[in-house]
C-alpha cells in the first residue's frame, strides 16, 4: 500500500508538463532563429562548439530531478509496520493524611507540605505504574482514580489541603478500605499502597484493615511524618495563623509521630516503615521495594505505521542535479579532436 504523508505537495508536479512545454517552445524558437541565418550546414560549421543534444540531456536530468524532489518531499510511505506495545507495571494507591495534625511544623514548613513535595518527586520518577490518590482525615475520599496521567496526578496533588475533607479526625483504616475498593483486582497486576501519615489514628482499626488488604496480596508501606517530640497544631483562617488547637483543659495540643502505630500497620500489610526526615522522605526506598514486585502487563496496544521511502527519491534527485551541473551546453573540442573512430587509408 502506497500513501503520501504530505500529499498536498504533489501539486508541484503540475509544473512538470508546463516546464516541458516551455522548453520545447524555446527550442523551436532557437531552430527558427538559426534557420533564418542561412544554410543549416554553413551555420553549423560557423558554430563548432554548439551542441544541440546536450541541452536536451541537461533538461531531462533537471526535470526528472525536480519531479523526484517533489515526490520525496511529499514523503511516500509504503507498506505497514505493526508494533505491539505492552505496558507493564504495578498499581499504586497513595493514602495521604490531611488531618489538622499534618499542619504541625516540626517539619518546616509543615508535615503536609513535606509529604506533598515527596509525592511530587515520586510522580516525576514514575514510568509505567498506575497511581491513584486517596485523602483522609475523619473520612476517606478518592481524590484521583488510578491513572497513568502523571500530569493530572500532579495537578490534583497541588489542590490538596486540610480543608478538602470536611470531617476532621484520622481514619487510616477507612483510607485502606477505600484503597481496596479503588483497585481493579481482575487485571492481575501487583498492587501496593503508600501511606503517608503521622500515625495518630483515632477512628478505627487500621491494623485490621491492613491485614485484610494483605490477604488480597496488597502490600502497604508506611512513611511517618513528624517527630517523637511533636509540635503544636496550628489553626488557620484564610491562610493566616489565628491560634493553636487546645485540649479540654485549655492546653495547647501537642501532635507527635505515633511510630508504634505506623510500624504495626506496615507489619500487618507486609510492607516497610520509614520515618521521613527534613532531607529524605524515604519514598525512594519504598519505590525500590515496589519495583521488585512482579510486573504484569495491564495494557496492550497495536499500532500500525507506514515506512518512509522519501530517502530514495531525494538521493536520486541529488545525483541527477549534480550530473546536470557538470554537463556543459557546449561540445568539448578536446574530445572532438581525438577522432577515435576515424579510419585512415594508406
Amino acid at each position: 500500500m502506497l500513501r503520501f504523508a504530505h500529499i498536498e505537495l504533489l501539486w508541484g508536479l503540475v509544473f512538470v508538463p508546463l516546464l516541458i512545454l516551455l522548453f520545447l517552445l524555446v527550442r523551436r524558437w532557437k531552430r527558427k532563429a538559426l534557420a533564418a541565418l542561412g544554410d543549416k550546414e554553413v551555420v553549423l560549421r560557423m558554430m563548432p562548439e554548439v551542441s544541440f543534444s546536450r541541452p536536451v540531456i541537461k533538461f531531462a536530468f533537471f526535470i526528472t530531478a525536480y519531479a523526484l524532489l517533489i515526490i520525496g518531499l511529499a514523503d511516500p510511505q509504503i507498506g505497514m509496520q505493526t508494533e505491539d506495545t505492552k505496558t507493564k507495571g504495578a498499581d499504586l494507591m497513595i493514602l495521604l493524611d490531611v488531618s489538622n495534625s499534618m499542619l504541625s511544623k516540626d517539619f518546616a514548613p509543615d508535615r503536609l507540605d513535606n509529604a506533598k513535595l515527596a509525592l511530587d518527586q515520586l510522580i516525576s520518577n514514575l514510568q509505567d505504574n498506575r497511581i491513584g490518590i486517596i485523602v483522609f482525615a475523619g473520612k476517606a475520599y478518592v481524590q484521583l482514580p488510578s491513572t497513568t496521567d502523571y500530569s493530572a496526578a500532579k495537578l490534583f496533588l497541588n489542590t490538596i489541603n486540610t480543608n478538602i475533607v470536611p470531617v476532621q479526625g484520622t481514619a487510616i483504616g477507612a483510607a485502606i478500605d477505600m484503597g481496596m475498593k479503588s483497585f481493579d483486582f481482575n487485571d492481575g497486576t501487583s498492587k501496593a499502597m503508600i501511606l503517608l501519615t503521622d500515625g495518630e489514628n483515632h477512628e478505627d482499626d487500621a491494623v485490621k484493615a491492613a491485614m485484610n488488604a494483605h490477604e488480597k496480596n496488597v502490600v502497604i508501606h508506611v512513611i511517618g511524618f513528624g517527630s517523637p517530640e511533636g509540635a503544636n497544631v496550628p489553626i488557620y483562617d484564610n491562610g493566616k495563623l489565628t491560634g493553636f488547637h487546645l485540649d479540654s483543659a485549655g492546653h495547647k495540643v501537642i501532635s507527635k509521630l505515633n511510630e508504634p502505630m505506623c510500624k504495626e500497620i506496615a507489619a500487618a500489610g507486609h510492607g516497610i516503615y520509614l520515618r521521613a526526615t527534613s532531607t529524605n522522605s524515604g519514598l525512594g526506598i519504598v519505590m525500590n521495594q515496589i519495583n521488585k514486585m512482579k510486573q504484569k502487563v495491564y495494557d496492550s496496544k497495536q499500532s500500525k505505521d507506514f515506512e518512509d521511502r522519501f530517502q530514495f527519491f531525494l538521493a536520486i534527485a541529488f545525483l541527477l542535479l549534480v550530473a546536470e551541473f557538470f554537463i556543459s551546453n557546449r561540445k568539448s573540442l578536446t574530445l572532438r579532436r581525438l577522432k577515435l573512430f576515424e579510419v585512415k587509408r594508406p
